[in-house]
Order: C-alpha cells, then structure tokens, then sequence
C-alpha cells in the first residue's frame, strides 16, 4: 500500500496523507493505474475547512475495513477543491444533474477516462461501504450498463449550453433585478431567503452602488450585530445555519472577509456610519492577525473544528464569562453578549444585538474574553495562497487602509500583490496557489486571473505605483488570448488548460464573483484607466447573461449587476496630478479616494514622471494648474474643468 499524498502542497490532501486508503492525487498516474488495474476511479473533492469532510474522514477514510473495500476495488484520488476548482465544478455538474444537489465532501464514481456514472455527498460509513460493494458489484456484472451510463451523464452534460448573451444591461434591467431582489429580501432579519443565509456579498455591492440603503444596511446590520460575526477576534463565518444571522457554521474563509471587508467599507462611505467603519477595521485587522502568511499572503481558511468539535473555539457559557471576568462583568457581558444558549450543551454564540450602554466597559470586557479565548485549542488554519483570493484581499485592504488612512493595511496589500507578482506570476501567466513561498502546480483559472487584476488595479489607484497597473495589463491580456469563448464570454479556464471531460463555463456568482463577471469588471476598470476600446467591448460583451439573470434570479449576478451599474455610471475617472510628497497632491489623492461613485477608477501621477508611458493614459496631458496639484474628473476620457482644492473635487464628484 502506498498514500501519494505526502509531497502535495494542499494541507487538506496532507491530512489525508496517513490514511490507510491508498490515494492518488488527481492526475494522469491515476487514470492510467485505474486502466491498467480495469478498475472505476473514486473521485472524493473537498477542502480543509470542512466539517462534513472531516466527519467522513473520521468515519471511512481512517476506518481500515472501509479502506480495505476502496482499495481493492477503486483507484481512489483525493481533490482539494480549492486547488483544482475545474474538477471541482465539472463533477459537481454531474453530481447535480444525477441529485439535484450538491456539496461536499463529493464522491464521485468515474470510468477510468474521468466519466462519472454515480455521484453523491457524504455518506456514513455503513452506508458507504454498502455503496463501495454496490458499484464493485455493478462494474463487475453490468459493466455496459454502467459504461452507458457515464458516456449518457457526459453527453449530457457536455450538450448544455451557457446562458444566452443579451445586450448591454440598461437601467430598466437593474430595476427588474431590484424587484427581484425586494421580492425574496427578508424585512425582519436582512439577507434574501431563509435558511441557511450566506453573505449576499456581491449583491451588497451592486445594492450600495445603486444608492439603495434600506435592503444593504438592514442586511449588513444584522450580520455585524450576529453570531455569524465574531464578536471577539472579527471576522465572518461563512454562514448562519438559521434565518437569524445566530448560530453560523463556523469555518472562517479569506474570500468571504476579503468581499465583507471591502463592502462594509464601501457601506461607511455611503453613510453606514461608525458600525460600519468598526466592522470593516476589526475584520481588516483579524486578516492581517490570524491569516497573514509569512510570506506576505493570506491563508485560505480556519477550520469550524477545534478538538473534534464544531463552533468550541468560539462559544461560551455564563459561568465561563464569569470566570473570566468576575461576578458582576461576567452578568453584564452574558446579557450583552445574549449568551443564553444558543447553541449545544449550553453554549453560546455571541452576538451584539444592542449597543452595550458602557462603551469603555465593553472594550475592557471584550479585550479580556478575547485574551482567554487565545488560551484554548485553535482551530486549523489552511495555509495554502490562492491567488483568486488574495487578489480580492489586496483589493480589500487597499481601499480599507486607503479611506481610513490606515498605511498599515495598504503595506499589507502590497506584500500580498508581491508575493502573487513574485510567486505565482509566471512569464504572464497565473499560478493558482503557493504554500511556504512555493508555487504549487496547477494552472490559474479565470477568476484567478480576473481577481487579482481587479486587486492590482485598486492597489495602483491607492499608490500610485504603476507596477501593479502595468501587471494587470498583462492579466487582462492573457484574459482576453486565452479564456475568451468566441461569443463575448469567458470560459473558466484557459485554452491550453489540462482538458477534462468538460471545459467549465459558469456565468453566475457563488461564494466569490463568477469569473465572467470578474473578468468584465477589471476589464471595465482597465479600459476606464486606458481609454482601451478592446478591454471596454469586451467589458460589455461579458455582461450580456446579466441581461438574462436579472429578472428572476438577480442574486446570481450580483458581481455583473454591480459591475453594469458602474458601466453606466461611466465609471468615474479620476486623474490626481502632483507631487507625491506634497500635502495638497495627498489631500486631492485621499477625496478621490473617498468618493462614493460606482465602479470609481484613480489614476495618481506626478508632474516630473519621466516614464509616462509606464502609467495610464488617463494622465495624459492632465498637469499641475497654476503650479498647483490637480484633480480632473471624468468620464470615458472627457473631463470636466480640474480642480485644486479638495472641497472643489467634492463638489465635482457630488455634481455627478
């Protein structure tokens, strides 16, 4: 028996590698051992933070008996998702049309040419090694049976086609998308649906730039108030299991925080108040505390497990707080706090679901709980870099340290964009992960590459350093080479991609931005920047299937809705010239920055840039007025009169 995980870069592979299942990691070794063996393969895809994965491990993938009937039987290979997430989506495809559901850990029974012809989630073990002699059985005795049903389950599959295009979205279209969206938002408790409720992230974005406060600020509050948000360390979980924002399922993941961060912060420049800015520092600084890497880039995840159990990291009991904080704090805190056991065996999630009335109370409480809570088993943190999400997180920090003159959190974002420019940039093209400064192997996908485009375009508009616009001009360029489908979309990975037995194309949001709708915003914020027809046209082109969506199913194009709303709103240009080290070129800079316009684009330069040809062109001609810094404000390159004063930029910003 050999387990050929022991080398992987994944840490979720790696707590896979003392199993006594002898996996292969997904490759053309396992498909040719299971060819040569005339064997099905079993495909099990999941990712470290995840609960359900780990109890199935727990109960199958260590149990010997249950490892015995897998590898006499299977070749069997074990997929991070977070690393492969084009195997991920095309079995998840199949395990939706065989279901129709979905989720993981996914186990998936394949021919030995990646065919699937039975899918599922998890299954207990009795269960499961029921299925393991079910599918033996059938691959023995039906094998024409089971070999039509995995080359149906493709043809299918493969015979589906994307979303139609439609035409640019209008006005009209974003309000059909608004109705929708008023039509399954919960008035009592914020968010749309009922349970469980995920952070609508993207349809944040798109409610804020479309000046609509009563949906995004009711949702936002109620989830900065809940037990989805940590109370003690900042941060969200990635979702509350109940319609109440209360008890959430408790893994913490970059590509949520990095979304939430970047919202709340665009939710306190449209007037969400000092919530908002303590929301978005707090969850700024848990990125920087319990993600960061060594290297400068942030972690993928923290586990919802902490000695075996879900949620124990994070919950209390009343005489747990008293012990902590004496008799009377710890009362003052169990009624603050609403711990009154919310959750198993008498614990708590905590909540604020009213401002405690001693503020210099609560800061001592909240200070102390947090330094005993450091004391207990943490949970497991997956420490592998994905670029796609730290390009939502330098994105995220930037602007964050940008408007609430925070250096340390864009010095921040520019470690993480130099180790993705340093690590996984390779000759203009995108690795999708690193771990200990080490590029793993597998190739970036779309929303790779539109992710952190997006992030280096925020990190240049916030420095002014052209390095990073230049690195994503060179994205965007392999966006456009590579993953363009030939009808205005995009698929998700490139043209000379590893070829499965479907080339993913998904047009709609999930937990992150769909990479089409990334793609389209970064190439929209690159052509606002450039003047770039090419980037702007196929900005447009990408944001057709909105047209198709927003009617009745808006809050799966958020992204494109938030990026069509800055589409029409022009976006906002605006042009800061000046010398860096002068006060007025800072102040000029910082009002800019400060602008509530939707899909809003900077461009920072000085008057004595000898290499104007690094920058955009949107500095071009713009110089310093009277021997003064200047501000010009613009649309598709035509720009009004510059101003030199902040309150003049304001007011130019404000005229629309």
């Amino acid at each position: 028996m050999m387990n050929r995980l022991n080398n992987s870069t994944s840490p979720y592979l790696l707590q896979h590698a003392d199993n006594p299942v002898e996996w292969h990691p997904w490759g053309e070794e396992a498909f040719a051992e299971a060819r040569r063996r005339d064997v099905p393969l079993l495909i099990s895809v999941g990712y470290s933070a995840c609960h359900w994965c780990h109890v199935m491990a727990h109960e199958s993938f260590e149990d010997a008996e249950t490892a015995r009937l897998m590898n006499a039987n299977f070749v069997n290979v074990k997929v991070d998702r977070e690393e492969r997430p084009d195997v991920d989506a095309v079995y998840m495809g199949a395990t939706q049309a065989m279901t129709g559901q979905g989720g993981w850990p996914m186990t998936v029974f394949a021919t030995p040419d990646g065919h699937p012809f039975y899918c599922g989630t998890y299954f207990p073990r009795r269960d499961f090694q029921r299925l393991l002699a079910a599918v033996h059985e059938a691959w023995t005795d039906k094998r024409e049976a089971v070999l039509r049903q995995g080359s149906q389950v493709v043809s299918a599959l493969t015979s589906q086609t994307t979303l139609p295009g439609g035409p640019l979205p209008t006005a009209e279209t974003l309000e059909r998308a608004m109705d929708d969206l008023r039509a399954t938002f919960d008035p009592a408790h914020g968010g749309f649906g009922g349970a469980p409720k995920f952070p609508p992230s993207m349809v944040l974005e798109f409610l804020l730039r479309s000046g609509e406060r009563e949906m995004s600020g009711k949702t936002l509050d109620a989830m900065a108030r809940g037990g989805i948000y940590d109370q003690l360390g900042g941060g969200f979980a990635r979702y509350s299991v109940d319609a109440r924002w209360v008890v959430p399922h408790f893994e913490k993941m970059l590509y949520d925080n990095a979304l939430l961060l970047r919202v709340c912060t665009h939710w306190w420049k449209a007037g969400g108040g000092e919530r908002a800015r303590r929301i978005a520092l707090e969850t700024a600084e848990w990125l920087l505390r319990e993600m960061r890497t060594p290297e400068g880039g942030f972690a993928s995840a923290l586990d919802a497990d902490s000695e075996g159990e879900e949620g124990r990291f994070y919950v209390w009991t009343p005489e747990q707080l008293g012990e902590v904080l004496g008799a009377d704090d710890g009362a003052w805190a169990a009624r603050v706090f609403s711990v009154t056991g919310t959750f198993e065996h008498g614990t708590s999630v905590l909540q604020l679901l009213e401002d405690p009335d001693d503020a210099e109370r609560f800061a001592s409480v909240r200070a102390r709980l947090l330094a005993a809570r450091e004391t207990r088993v943490r949970p497991g943190r997956d420490d592998k870099v994905v670029a796609s999400w730290n390009g939502l997180a330098v994105a995220a920090l930037a602007e964050t340290g940008a408007v609430f003159e925070r250096p340390d959190l864009v010095e921040a974002a520019v470690a993480a964009a130099t180790l993705l420019d340093r690590v996984h940039l390779r000759d203009g093209r995108l690795l999708r992960t690193s771990r200990d400064g080490r590029a793993g192997t597998n190739a970036g996908v779309l929303e790779d590459y539109a992710n952190v485009a997006e992030g280096l375009i925020a990190l240049y508009g916030v420095t002014g350093d052209t390095r990073w616009f230049r690195a994503a001009g060179t994205l965007l360029d392999a966006v456009l080479a590579r993953f363009a489908d030939g009808t205005g979309g995009f698929f998700d990975t490139a043209d000379d991609a590893e070829r499965l037995f479907q080339r993913p194309q998904d047009p709609t949001d999930n937990a992150t931005p769909s990479g089409q709708y990334a793609a389209a915003g970064a190439l929209l914020s690159y052509a606002a920047l450039t003047g770039s027809e090419r980037h702007r046209e196929a900005a447009r082109a990408a944001l057709g299937t909105v047209s198709v969506l927003a009617g009745a199913h808006a809050r799966f194009a958020g992204w494109g809705l938030a990026v069509a709303r800055a589409a029409l709103d022009g976006p906002v240009e605006v042009a800061v010239v000046g010398p860096p080290d002068d006060a007025r070129t800072r102040a000029l800079h910082l009002e800019a920055l400060l602008a509530d316009a939707p899909g809003l684009v900077v461009a920072l330069g000085s008057p004595d840039d000898d290499s104007p040809q690094d920058g955009p062109a949107l500095l071009e001609g713009r110089g310093l007025v009277g021997g003064a810094p200047a501000a010009y404000v613009c649309r598709g390159f035509t720009c009004r009169m510059p101003v030199t004063t902040p309150e003049e930029l304001r007011r130019e910003l404000a005229g629309g």
